[in-house]
Order: C-alpha cells, then structure tokens, then sequence
C-alpha cells in the first residue's frame, strides 16, 4: 500500500466516522425522548444519565476518530 492510498484511506476514515458522530448527535438533538422512550424498554434509568451516557459516548467515540483516524492522516501529510 502506497502512502497516497493510506492517506487517501485515513482521510475517508475519519469523513465517515465524522458523519456517523454527527448523525448521532442530530438524532440525540432532535429525538432524544424517543431514543429514551426506546431504550428506556431495554435500560431502566434516569433522564439524567442517560443523557451522561450518550455524551460520555460521543466524547469517547470523537477521541478514537482523532487518535485512529485524524492524527494518522495528519502525520502521513506531514511526513509526505
């Protein structure tokens, strides 16, 4: 695999890990009481932590597409 496909490879990556992450977060923003509602069936818990735990994913979820995703492509720019 060349340098330009990896970079090609990483810069796809995180588009699409980006896309997901803001999918997820259109849908908390604009349908979070049905999200609770439906998880509510399967995960008895507070509104309260529940939304902890929906950002508290997002959080986790944004830092792994920059530690796997961004800083690999960035470095790759770099370097060539």
């Amino acid at each position: 695999m060349t340098a330009d496909q990896l970079r090609a490879f990483f810069m796809w990556c995180a588009i699409i890990n980006f896309g997901f992450l803001l999918l997820w977060w259109v849908m908390f923003a604009l349908a979070a009481d049905w999200i609770y509602r439906m998880h509510g069936r399967w995960f008895p818990m507070p509104r309260e932590e529940f939304n902890v735990a929906h950002y508290r994913g997002m959080m986790y979820f944004k830092i792994a597409v920059f530690l796997f995703n961004l800083v690999p492509y960035v470095a790759l720019l770099i370097v060539g």
